[in-house]
């Protein structure tokens, strides 16, 4: 029996080891949602409250369990004859004392995460840009009001300026998270949240959903691409500019067939420019193929995965809701042939 409790803890403390060592080597800042690789005032300020909270729990375990291996060693148990430590009935001064250190430690560690809510909570500048984020099962849309800016899951924002966040939700609960920007807020249907952030630095930066909200939660991602004041600006008149028109006649069939009954993709989504594409169900795709990511982010944009994200959309992102509502996947009669998912993936690749 004793050797088998000593293989137990052997096995027991090099698995306890290995959970230990992944977790930290986890926390690498070259992850590239690693919230210790903070760019802009929020995530920094956030950071910070999170190296103070851990620095604090770090001194309090260690005490707690120095404390717990001297008294186990010095009041251990030495003979079979040996009696009862001597019983100490209270001692008002260590209750005292393990009372108000533990409440002084939580109120200096509570006064600057309170400082540090208000400033990630309140915008320094009311006026600044404001986005409007929408979450929806499982894509976000981004709205630019001032500037007139429609997109999806991908945000284009000029580095060094705040940029204000509405958060709002079509369907369910979803959360909206750019770790290395700032952290997580709930995106709640009918109950408009805030934030704000800053970039300090040029770079792509990856987002997602961070609550649970549905059988392709883990696939809702997007991108907040920072870039300089005049690149922006840029991407911003791009954006305002109308789809551009099928130039070859492999684009035009696929033009037709999207803006055709039979398979009905201009009832959801928005083509600026079309007669008939305004619906608002699922992307906005006047310049689909601008973005460097396709399906959330989840997918380069690349002709192939649009190939395949046509064929079997429930395949690459199951439960989505083009697959559950679209005719031409769930009608036999509906089935789109090989050459019209080509002619299809021709003219949306053509979106530019």
């Amino acid at each position: 029996m004793p050797t088998i409790n000593r293989q137990f803890a052997k096995y027991s403390f090099v698995l306890l080891a290995g959970i230990i060592l992944a977790l930290i080597f986890g926390c690498t800042n070259d992850h590239p949602q690693s919230p210790f690789d903070a760019v802009g005032p929020v995530s920094e300020s956030q950071a910070l409250i999170f190296y103070i909270i851990s620095y604090a729990g770090i001194v309090v375990f260690v005490i707690v369990m120095a404390l717990l291996a001297y008294f186990t060693f010095k009041y251990r148990k030495r003979s079979e004859n040996e009696g009862d430590p001597e019983q100490i009935h209270g001692n008002s001064t260590f209750e005292i004392a393990w009372t108000v250190i533990p409440a002084l430690l939580l109120i200096a560690v509570a006064v600057p995460t309170i400082n540090s809510l208000w400033d990630t909570t309140v915008s320094p500048e009311p006026d600044a840009l404001v986005v409007r984020v929408t979450g929806n099962q499982w894509w976000f849309r981004f709205d630019i009001p001032e500037l007139g800016v429609v997109t999806a899951n991908e945000l284009h924002i000029p580095v060094g300026e705040v940029i204000n966040i509405e958060l709002d939700s079509k369907d369910v609960i979803h959360s909206f998270w750019v770790p290395k920007l700032a952290g997580k807020v709930d995106m709640i249907p009918n109950n408009e949240n805030t934030m704000w952030f800053q970039s300090n630095e040029e770079g792509i930066f990856y987002g997602q959903c961070a609550e649970f909200c549905g059988e392709s939660h883990a696939l809702m991602r997007f991108k907040v691409v920072v870039e300089s004041r005049k690149e922006f600006d840029a991407w911003v008149a791009s954006q305002l500019l109308d789809a551009i028109k099928p130039s070859d006649p492999l684009s035009q069939q696929g033009h037709d067939l999207f803006m055709s009954s039979e398979a009905g993709c201009y009832a959801c989504h928005t083509i600026r420019g079309s007669q008939k594409a305004y619906g608002e169900v699922g992307p906005e795709l006047t310049h689909f193929a601008s973005r460097l990511h396709m399906l959330s982010g989840i997918m380069d944009n690349t002709h192939e995965n649009l190939i395949s994200w046509l064929t079997d959309p429930d395949e690459v992102k199951p439960g989505n809701i083009m697959s559950k509502n679209a005719s031409v996947y769930n009608d036999p009669d509906k089935v789109l042939s090989d050459p019209e998912i080509t002619a299809l993936a021709a003219y949306l690749r053509s979106l530019k």
